[in-house]
């Protein structure tokens, strides 16, 4: 009984880590991959607008 709430007490802690690390808003680790793919796509695409 007790590893199973240990287990599930684990579980609970990587979910909250989660939460506040990848899926922050503004902020998070999802976030700044997003914003940084938005501007990779800008930069890749002003390269193709301007190419002879």
């Amino acid at each position: 009984m007790r590893n199973i709430l240990i287990t599930v007490m684990m579980l609970v802690v990587v979910v909250l880590l989660f939460n506040a690390i990848v899926s922050k808003d503004a902020t998070g680790t999802k976030a700044q991959i997003q914003t940084q793919g938005d501007s990779a796509n800008t930069k890749i695409g002003a390269m193709l607008s301007t190419a002879p």
